[in-house]
């Protein structure tokens, strides 16, 4: 069953099956081909990163209040509220 869950599943099963560190072993390959050491070796880089993605993923909008059904947003730019549904987001 390739591409699916279930075949998925059955494949972890016989690796694990066949070599208990299999997972370990092939994530420590991993670990040793990376070069860029990601945010853990420049914790500045990961801070303004870190900035720039909170502040796109506001888009300018402040939460007003908050109902069991909906939320209550006001634009920063207009000061107009805007409802929206909970199960919509």
């Amino acid at each position: 069953m390739p591409g699916t869950v279930e075949g998925g599943l059955k494949a972890a099963a016989a690796n694990k099956a066949k070599d208990p560190d299999f997972y370990r072993r092939i994530g420590a390959i991993g670990g040793r081909n990376g070069r860029s050491g990601g945010f853990a070796s420049d914790r500045e880089l990961a801070r303004v990163a870190g900035a720039k993605g909170g502040k796109r993923s506001r888009r300018g909008y402040e939460l007003v209040r908050e109902t069991p059904t909906t939320l209550v947003y006001r634009r920063l730019d207009t000061q107009k509220e805007e409802t929206v549904r909970k199960h919509s987001i």
